[in-house]
């Protein structure tokens, strides 16, 4: 049995668990790579690794290191800031710094907010971009893309009242 007054190593919690923080950017990390319809295979492939790291990283079992979210953010084509964007207080608070100094401020210049609150998070968002983007005609996915923000700025059928009035 790990002892829970053991000081946290390499990263991960006092009682050797992967850090949430390391649990959160592989979590971003699988979102990315779904959203870009890719495998673990083609995505460890564009970065020299093999799937089971791929997988390692994404569970957060291995920690990625600097350079490796450099080549990540790289291949993915998003900025290196979207891996940590969305982290919820509790887990930005789990950081190796607060562990070894439990006193420490947490300086957040934004709030975050609850990480299963994020629509990104969702299967039905994740298949709904990925079916945009598979739309060969441009033009029509232009046309789609209007419609769901006319729809969406719609007083009426944004308004649950209205909706209930005309049942």
């Amino acid at each position: 049995m790990k002892s829970i007054s053991r000081k946290a190593s390499r990263g991960r919690t006092p009682l050797g668990e992967p850090n949430p923080i390391d649990i959160h950017v592989g979590n971003r990390i699988r979102m990315r790579r779904n959203l870009l319809g890719w495998s673990q295979e083609k995505l460890g492939d564009l970065l020299g690794l093999t799937f089971q790291q791929i997988q390692k990283y994404e569970k957060g079992l291995n920690r990625v290191s600097a350079s490796r979210l450099w080549d990540f953010s790289v291949v993915m084509e998003t900025p290196i800031s979207f891996f940590y964007e969305d982290m919820d207080k509790s887990v930005a608070m789990q950081s190796p710094r607060m562990f070894s100094n439990p006193t420490a401020d947490l300086s957040l210049n934004e709030d975050l907010e609850v990480f299963n609150a994020d629509p990104m998070q969702k299967k039905e968002t994740l298949e709904l971009v990925r079916a945009y983007y598979k739309i060969s005609n441009r033009q029509v996915a232009k046309y789609i893309y209007d419609l769901v923000i006319a729809m969406s700025k719609s007083p009426y059928l944004n308004n649950k009242e209205e909706l209930k009035k005309d049942k």
